[in-house]
């Protein structure tokens, strides 16, 4: 009753065009849901997201679940995920997505779900990590372990200095790193993060997983930037 009342004063809006959501519509109306742009990646194995990894890092699986277009609806749930506190996003992405993932082959082989990590500062600035509750419902969905203590980020920066730190190899090796014990040899981990851009970030951090002797890298996200 209490969240009807809510409901009545701050009726629920869309995350991706901020119309009204009527009563069976939950986060993404149905109109959105509809027109978002889909990457069907989950069919091709040797997808444009795998592709983009080639002679850059090994990856067993790539994929991501939308396509990025800027001022798209894509961008403003992203937007509204990462900066305007709507973690619910989150979730429904990942029950979304969990459902093409259920019968990927190289998805059942994976031992456990690796969030690309916040610096501790950012966390605590931003409250969350943006991608926990995509990770959490993919591992509940899917039935895989999550694990966010893994992959560790140790230099805290803004956007443009984190993209000059991703360009320099020693760069790369300076911003993620892993706090691993030999239960952690020869397990297939999944990368996720909310979007794909020039995959410098998703790099670096399998750069750091890949320590782990035996480590094998799969990746998955919430979308790919696309032109």
């Amino acid at each position: 009753m209490f969240k009807n009342i809510i409901n009545l004063f701050f009726p629920p809006v869309c995350a991706g065009c901020h119309s009204f959501l009527i009563s069976n519509e939950n986060v993404i109306c149905t109109l959105c849901r509809h027109n978002i742009p889909l990457t069907n990646h989950h069919l091709n194995p040797e997808n444009e997201a795998f592709k983009k990894f080639y002679g850059r890092i090994p990856v067993e699986y790539a994929s991501a679940l939308l396509y990025f277009h800027k001022r798209g609806i894509v961008q403003e749930l992203i937007h509204n995920l990462k900066y305007r506190g709507q973690e619910e996003i989150g979730t429904v992405l990942g029950t979304w997505y969990a459902e093409d993932l259920k019968n990927s082959i190289p998805i059942q082989s994976v031992d456990e779900i690796i969030p690309v990590p916040l610096h501790k500062r950012k966390r605590r600035e931003r409250g969350y990590n943006q991608v926990t509750n995509f990770g959490r419902t993919l591992s509940r969905e899917l039935n895989i372990e999550y694990n966010p203590n893994l992959l560790v980020r140790n230099v805290y920066s803004k956007t443009q200095s984190k993209k000059n730190l991703l360009n320099r190899s020693d760069g790369i090796e300076a911003i993620f790193d892993t706090s691993f014990t030999e239960k952690d040899h020869n397990k297939h981990f999944l990368l996720i993060d909310d979007v794909i851009t020039t995959g410098s970030t998703l790099e670096a951090c399998s750069h750091a997983l890949l320590k782990i002797p035996g480590a094998k890298i799969s990746i998955v996200c919430m979308a790919m930037a696309h032109s």
